[in-house]
C-alpha cells in the first residue's frame, strides 16, 4: 500500500492525463492502473479535476461580440454571396408560373436565413472551443508548475532531514567520551585552511565536517585525501571533494583504531598511495 500511496504522489498520474509522458512511461502507468484500483481512480479523480477546471473557468463570448458576428452576417456581401451560391444550384426554368416562381423565392429566403444561422452558430462555437483550449492550455501549465513545486518540496525536505539527523549525531558527542575532536589548522600551503575531523577512537569511526571546513574548491583532476599519522606512518582514511552547495554536513571516511594525528593533501583524483608532502594543506594532533 505504501509504494502504492508513493506511486500516486510522485506526480506521474499528472502528467500521464496530461500527456506529458513516453510511450513506455504511459504503458507502465496502464499496468499499474489494472493491478492497483487505487491508481485507477486516481486517475479518473485528476480526469474529472481538470474537466471541472476547464468548465469553471470558460468564457462565454460576450453580448457585444455576438452583435458584431451577426451584424457581420448580415452584410449584403454576405448574403448576396450566399444566394449566388444558392441560385447556382436551383437554376430555375425559362419560364416558370408566378405562383411557382414564389415558392422559389420562399425557399430561397428560408435558405438564407438558414445558412446565416449555420455560420452564425459555427463562428460562436469556434470562439468557445478557442476559449476553453486556451483554459485547458492554462492548467496544463498549472498542474505542470505545482507538481514541480512538489518535487522541490520533497527535495527540500529531504535535505533538512538529512541535516537535521548530522546535527543530532553532532550534539551526541557531547554525552559520548570516546568522541574526539580533533582540529586541522593550516599550513604554509594555505595558512588561513582549516577544519573538523571527529573520530570514535572505540568504534573507529571517521567524519568529515563539512560545516567547518574552509578548504579551497578542488577542480575536477583532483581530490583532497584524508590521512591518520599511526605510529609515525601515514595511513589512508579516503578521498573527498569541496563543494559550495553540498547537501551534507557529515562526510563518513575510512575507519581507523589509533591515531596520533589527522592530515589532508591535495592529491590527483581517486587518491595516491602515499600523501604528497609538499600538497599537505591542513594538520592537527589528536
Amino acid at each position: 500500500m505504501e509504494e502504492v500511496n508513493a506511486y500516486i504522489e510522485s506526480g506521474i498520474l499528472e502528467l500521464y492525463v496530461l500527456g506529458q509522458l513516453t510511450v513506455q512511461e504511459q504503458q507502465e502507468v496502464e499496468e499499474m492502473a489494472v493491478r492497483y484500483p487505487e491508481v485507477k481512480q486516481e486517475i479518473a479523480a485528476i480526469e474529472l479535476a481538470m474537466e471541472q477546471y476547464a468548465l469553471q473557468n470558460s468564457i462565454e463570448p460576450s453580448a457585444e461580440l455576438k452583435d458584431q458576428i451577426m451584424n457581420r452576417l448580415s452584410d449584403n456581401e454576405t448574403i448576396v454571396t450566399a444566394t449566388a451560391e444558392i441560385e447556382q444550384v436551383i437554376k430555375p426554368t425559362p419560364v416558370v408560373p408566378i405562383q411557382q416562381h414564389n415558392e422559389y423565392e420562399a425557399k430561397i429566403r428560408i435558405l438564407r436565413f438558414a445558412l446565416a444561422a449555420c455560420v452564425a452558430m459555427l463562428v460562436v462555437s469556434a470562439i468557445a472551443l478557442y476559449s476553453a483550449h486556451n483554459e485547458l492550455g492554462q492548467a496544463k501549465t498549472e498542474i505542470l508548475a505545482l507538481n514541480l513545486d512538489k518535487q522541490k518540496f520533497a527535495s527540500t525536505t529531504s535535505y533538512l532531514t538529512e541535516e537535521n539527523t548530522d546535527l543530532r549525531k553532532i550534539a551526541d558527542m557531547a554525552d559520548d567520551p570516546d568522541w574526539k575532536v580533533v582540529k586541522l589548522a593550516g599550513t604554509k600551503m594555505d595558512p588561513a585552511a582549516k577544519m573538523v575531523v571527529y573520530w570514535h577512537t572505540s568504534g573507529q569511526h571517521v567524519m568529515v565536517d563539512n560545516s567547518k571546513m574552509a578548504l579551497p574548491a578542488n577542480d575536477q583532476s583532483h581530490q583532497y585525501q584524508l590521512w591518520a599519522l599511526v605510529n609515525g606512518k601515514p595511513v589512508d582514511l579516503g578521498v573527498f571533494d569541496v563543494k559550495s552547495d553540498t547537501t551534507q554536513i557529515l562526510l563518513a571516511m575510512k575507519e581507523i583504531a589509533g591515531a596520533q594525528a589527522f592530515a589532508v593533501t591535495l592529491e590527483k583524483r581517486g587518491g595516491s598511495v602515499s600523501p604528497t608532502m609538499d600538497q599537505m594543506i591542513v594538520m592537527g594532533g589528536v
